[in-house]
């Protein structure tokens, strides 16, 4: 993990981090332990969380996680009680979780549809009613949803993925006046093609990355660490004038 800035703001504080369990939810969570946070984090994959929280635990880092599918919602809300059980009250929201499935148009169902919308979206509001009575008593917390470039560069081959993610902004500004008057402050981040196991796995190829090369202005692949450190500074008290903003990191693609 490269590691940089150091934020007194965030140590101590509960975290919650969905999707935490490996990619870009892996490295959030793995920062904001070292920050000295509390964190909790939701994923459906058991053998990755155990691993991870095993992990940071053995570095006496305060860590607890939840097994759920998060299209379940009722799973999702018993999973967020355990970790506010277990860790305190929640001031700072990380909603990370997402699956980029590839899909096409003439193949689309009513059903999958529906499907791709709960994996994408529709948990990202549910976890945010369920931590606002937290940061309410609190007076205050950060809410950061992660979104994606693929909407804004306009990408083929996922037309509800790139749906869902734009409707995360579209969340994200329709809320952020709604609980500014609480001192929450909502951001969404927009990554570009970050260098996740997964991604490298079934995407990439010499001759993608070539041409990746070439469209980004940083002239260098992207990491999970890239987009942790952005959500550490989006997440303290050093982006306290940060608000109702669409961060887009993703090396000058767009």
């Amino acid at each position: 993990m490269k590691y940089c800035a150091i934020y007194p703001s965030l140590k101590g504080r509960t975290v919650l981090v969905t999707g935490g369990g490996s990619g870009i939810g892996e490295s959030i969570v793995t920062h904001f332990a070292a920050q000295g946070a509390k964190v909790g984090f939701i994923d459906i994959k058991e053998k990755e969380s155990k691993a991870l929280a095993a992990r940071l635990a053995k570095k006496k880092q305060k860590v607890h996680h939840e097994i759920a599918d998060l299209t379940d919602i009722e799973a999702l809300r018993k999973a967020i009680a355990n970790i506010r059980k277990a860790l305190g009250p929640i001031t700072i929201l990380i909603n990370n979780a997402a699956h980029d499935e590839r899909h096409n148009i003439e193949d689309l169902t009513p059903e999958y549809f529906d499907d791709r919308i709960a994996v994408n979206l529709k948990h990202q509001f549910f976890t945010i009613q369920a931590v606002l009575p937290d940061m309410k008593k609190a007076g205050g917390g950060s809410i950061v949803n992660m979104t994606s470039a693929t909407w804004l560069l306009g990408f083929s081959g996922l037309p509800v993925y790139a749906a869902a993610k734009a409707a995360v902004y579209g969340m994200t500004r329709g809320l952020s006046r709604e609980l500014g008057q609480y001192n929450i402050r909502l951001n969404t981040v927009a990554p570009g093609w970050i260098m996740t196991e997964r991604q490298q796995t079934l995407w990439l190829t010499p001759e993608k990355e070539e041409q990746l090369m070439k469209d980004q202005v940083v002239k260098r692949k992207l990491y999970p660490d890239d987009m942790s450190r952005l959500v550490l500074f989006l997440a303290s008290d050093e982006s306290g004038a940060i608000a109702n903003q669409n961060i887009v990191a993703d090396g000058g693609w767009l």
